[in-house]
């Protein structure tokens, strides 16, 4: 089969070991980011299977339309990148695990390393150092604070465990049922999203975007939190209110945010707030980019390509396809 891989900036897929399960395929790789439905479809003209990494790259109905020879797309968990109905109108099989039970360490301890550098201002003193100056300021220690996790799932629970590891006092908002197992777990859970928010030291976002929580975050909830508290948002952009952050950083409530993805990826323009303001700490959507969550990840996306070319195709999102 011919099989196209998008958005693997790095080359970083081939050195992996999972890579020899694509052995005697006619595999491409792009090391670019293109969106661009006419350069996308003049690229995949060819492609029999699409894999993705994540939502690197939105995948429209027109570009679906005009890849005819296109059969399946291969990737890892959710896919609002992804036009769903266009691929079964265009007889596509979206085949995407959902790894139930299996959370990205590397996201947990990359969202934990953003609590550390934005409450000790690492980043800016690593640039007061490089610029010729001494200390630039006095940080915060965890210890003692509360940790707030809204959305407690699968990596929502690692990064609980890492708070306690730091003699934080952990706190949990969810839906009522998640609220139920956290505290089935051990963990104290809030009354309600407002005193979530008032009450919290630093509140690390921890859910996946579907229609549920988008915006879920509110401009009054972040109006509530301290003055000295952090936000720290390593899932998805949109589950803050579009504008709510930069505005309340600015009214400096939450006096501090460590963010990890934006609304639109990738991000390039600097003048972007969030890049410019001295409260924030920012990174370019690293939380699962490890060698060894890649080879969790994309041994099962190569294991979704190898169960369809024998004819059983695994973790299908729109079964209908298969009874056309």
């Amino acid at each position: 089969m011919r099989i196209a891989i998008l958005d693997d900036y790095f080359d970083t897929l081939r050195s992996l070991p999972c890579f020899a399960k694509l052995a005697g395929h006619e595999v491409t790789l792009f090391n670019d980011h293109v969106q661009d439905e006419a350069t996308l479809a003049a690229r995949l003209a060819e492609a029999e299977v699409l894999v993705l990494i994540r939502e690197r790259t939105k995948i429209s109905a027109g570009l679906l339309a005009r890849l005819p020879k296109l059969r399946l797309i291969s990737q890892r968990s959710v896919y609002p990148h992804i036009d769903v109905p266009a691929c079964t109108h265009q007889g596509v099989i979206l085949s995407s695990s959902q790894h139930p039970g299996t959370p990205s360490y590397a996201t947990a301890e990359f969202t934990w390393g953003l609590v550390l550098a934005a409450m000790r201002a690492i980043p800016q003193q690593m640039a007061s150092l490089q610029a010729g100056n001494w200390q630039c300021g006095v940080g915060h220690t965890l210890r003692g604070k509360t940790l707030g996790i809204h959305g407690y799932g699968r990596i929502g629970r690692e990064v609980a465990g890492y708070g306690r590891a730091f003699g934080m006092n952990v706190l949990v908002w969810a839906r009522e049922a998640t609220r139920e197992r956290a505290r089935a777990e051990g963990w104290e859970t809030a009354e309600s999203q407002a005193s979530f928010y008032a009450t919290c030291d630093v509140i690390s976002l921890q859910m996946r975007l579907v229609d549920a929580t988008r915006g879920v975050v509110t401009a009054a909830d972040l109006a509530a939190m301290k003055p000295s508290a952090l936000l720290v948002n390593t899932s998805r952009a949109p589950l803050i209110a579009p504008g709510a952050l930069v505005a309340a950083l600015q009214a400096g409530r939450p006096g501090m945010a460590a963010v990890d993805v934006f609304e639109n990826e990738p991000m390039r323009d600097t003048s972007h707030p969030l890049l410019t303001m001295p409260n924030v700490v920012a990174t370019p959507h690293l939380g699962y980019v490890t060698r060894d969550e890649y080879e969790i990840q994309f041994t099962e996306i190569f294991d979704q390509i190898l169960a369809y070319a024998a004819g059983a195709p695994i973790n299908v999102i729109n079964p209908e396809v298969l009874k056309a």
